[in-house]
């Protein structure tokens, strides 16, 4: 958790340095304008990256295919379009990065990998937690269809 709290402390210390350097080098008015046309450009790929996500996502289950990997993409496309809207030099370089296509790709993969080893993980935690051989987990009672068995016995002396 600290290493979040520097980074969020930070962050925007070095991106205040880095704006003072290039508003140096190239004026401040110069500067300003690429901050607002960086964060212009993060506004159009965050309405583009939803659009085109869910078209995407579509063509892939009318294939028959999970659109795992397209959602990450688009998810990455979405940070992207984030750290443009950020005002800073840094934010819009890393955002400008991960949307070009390869860095995306190769980020959803590594999600997805990491993703797919947690739920793996998850998986054999949960089945070393059942009990082996023994009764079947109990299932809610008062659903309509269920079948309960049981003995029972008459208490009124009949």
């Amino acid at each position: 958790m600290r290493p979040f709290l520097l980074l969020f402390l930070l962050f925007p210390v070095l991106e205040l340095f880095v704006f003072v350097q290039v508003s140096s080098a190239i004026g401040f008015f110069p500067a300003l304008l690429l901050i607002i046309l960086g964060s212009m450009l993060g506004v159009l790929v965050l309405r583009v990256a939803g659009l085109a996500t869910a078209l995407r996502a579509r063509e892939s289950l009318n294939r028959g295919e999970l659109p795992a990997q397209t959602m990450l993409e688009g998810l990455m496309m979405a940070l992207a379009g984030g750290l443009l809207i950020l005002p800073g030099f840094i934010s819009d370089a890393v955002g400008l990065v991960m949307l070009l296509p390869v860095t995306r790709k190769l980020l959803a993969g590594k999600m997805r990998q990491r993703a797919e080893e947690a739920a793996i993980r998850q998986r054999a935690f949960a089945d070393d937690l059942q009990p082996r051989g023994g009764p079947a987990p109990r299932q809610p009672l008062g659903r309509e269809g269920d079948v309960i068995e049981g003995e029972f016995e008459h208490r009124d002396g009949k």
